[in-house]
């Protein structure tokens, strides 16, 4: 089959769309991971005024539609939004942006449970004993690690599988913006379905690793 033989030949364009797929989604999934975790216990370990409904408000953008954070991206980033004059429209940059909003809400609300698996207690004891709040927060990161790494996983999963984003803000161009799901899209429309069914194949052997890791994470 010709779409097998483009990946075991490792043809250069497969290579380069699935390269350059991975390392955005990977880049997006670093930044979202400092930024949510840390935000996700300063969350959970503070007590404030609205923290429930802001907690509500997270969980409902898990399922914010790829298209609207792509087009909310695009009014940001185009010459007449506010942050036109940086240049990341229709730049793998631009996607970056556009993926770390898109997987932040699922990070932070995952990050937010992780800790809550934890528990006070543990807090507690880790203070008891003479542990100073550096020390203490350490603690909790190690107990909690196993929930923190399922929620990297599943945030890298959503951004390496979404379509709306990296059409809109990245333009899809070839040798530049052009990902796997962008590509799998263009290639089927103009009926190039040998690349199409090779881009989708190694997209699928993604998310199987993906799903495979997690899997893995959760029995331990």
């Amino acid at each position: 089959m010709k779409a097998i033989e483009l990946i075991i030949t490792l043809n250069p364009e497969v290579m380069e769309i699935a390269g350059r797929s991975i390392a955005i989604s990977s880049f997006s999934t670093i930044i979202a991971s400092l930024i949510c975790i840390p935000v996700g216990g300063l969350i959970h370990f503070h007590e404030f005024c609205g923290k429930k409904t802001l907690i509500i408000i997270i969980q409902t953008f898990y399922s914010i539609p790829t298209v609207c954070v792509g087009l909310l991206v695009f009014l940001l980033l185009s010459r007449s939004g506010p942050l036109g004059m940086l240049g990341l429209l229709f730049t793998p940059a631009g996607m970056i942006v556009a993926q770390i909003i898109l997987i932040s809400p699922i990070m932070l609300g995952l990050s937010i449970s992780a800790f809550r698996g934890v528990g006070r207690a543990v807090q507690d004891t880790a203070v008891s004993l003479g542990a100073a709040r550096f020390q203490s927060l350490c603690t909790i990161i190690k107990e909690a690690r196993y929930a923190l790494v399922s929620a990297v996983i599943l945030g890298f999963g959503r951004a390496v599988s979404e379509v709306g984003c990296a059409m809109i803000v990245g333009g899809n161009i070839r040798g530049f913006t052009r990902v796997l799901t962008t590509a799998i899209a263009l290639e089927t429309s103009i009926g190039n379905f040998e690349l199409s069914i090779a881009l989708g194949i190694i997209l699928l052997c993604i998310s199987f690793t993906v799903s495979l890791f997690l899997n893995k994470i959760q029995q331990v």
